[in-house]
Parts: C-alpha cells; sequence; structure tokens
C-alpha cells in the first residue's frame, strides 16, 4: 500500500442515474475524469465498476457527500453513504467521504468554458464533479 501522499484513488460523484468517476493522484493532487458509471435508481453497474478497480487498483475511493447549503443532511446524502458501505464491504478498500457541495455547479461552469452547451452531456458533468470532488479531498488533507 503507498504512503499517505502518494496514494491514488477513485473518486465517485454518486447519483441515482449516473455516477461519475475519476482517476487521482494524491501527490499532485489532480485527478483525471473517467466514463460515468450508469445507475438504476442508485444501483450501479457492479461489474463495470469491479472493472475499473481492477483496471486503476486504486489506494482508497473518495466519495462525494451530497449536502444540502447549510451542511445538513438529505437523502441523496444516506445513499451516498449507503454506495460507499457497499463499495467497502464488496470490494474492502479505505472509503473517504467528501463534502461535496457546488462541485456539480463548478464541473458545469468548467465545461461551459472549454465548449459551450454541447460540452454539458451529464456524464462528462459527473466525471468532472468527481475529479473536483477528489481534488477539494486533497486540498484538505494537506490544511489539516
Amino acid at each position: 500500500m503507498a504512503r499517505a501522499g502518494e496514494r491514488s484513488a477513485l473518486a465517485f460523484d454518486f447519483g441515482t442515474k449516473s455516477i461519475g468517476v475519476a482517476i487521482g493522484q494524491e501527490l499532485t493532487g489532480t485527478a483525471k475524469p473517467l466514463a460515468a458509471i450508469k445507475a438504476q435508481d442508485g444501483i450501479p453497474n457492479w461489474p463495470n465498476l469491479e472493472k475499473l478497480l481492477e483496471q486503476w487498483q486504486p489506494d482508497l475511493l473518495v466519495i462525494g457527500l451530497p449536502l444540502n447549503m447549510d451542511g445538513s443532511e438529505q437523502e441523496l446524502t444516506t445513499r451516498a453513504k449507503k454506495f460507499a458501505n457497499r463499495l467497502h464491504g464488496r470490494f474492502g478498500y479505505a472509503i473517504e467521504m467528501q463534502d461535496e457541495r457546488l462541485t456539480t455547479v463548478d464541473a458545469k461552469e468548467k465545461l461551459f468554458e472549454l465548449g459551450g452547451y454541447k460540452t454539458l452531456e451529464k456524464g462528462a458533468v459527473d466525471s468532472l464533479a468527481a475529479a473536483l470532488i477528489f481534488e477539494s479531498w486533497c486540498t484538505e488533507q494537506y490544511e489539516a
């Protein structure tokens, strides 16, 4: 297992229809969006998710925690925690939860800057949001 500061992580932006995915490097504090995983009512395509884990072999998983703007929990918060627990239970990875407030808004702004409305495809937004979740998690690690 890699030491803290040298770990790689898969980051997830949980959603009920699409789960954004990004691969991140703790050393650089950056992440690259990957293809989003389709979900049905929050349940991912587990075989596709397993292939991703086998391909990237991350040291940990960072899951976005959807909170209301005042920091309170919502139904999606509980579902994202359940997703995190299932990932840990199925695959045994260390899990970190990260506040994801405004990451989808930031992702849409960045994609729009890069190419207008045509870049705002749902999977692209979700996976860029996952990259931003990882990057904000890294920032918090170094501020602590």
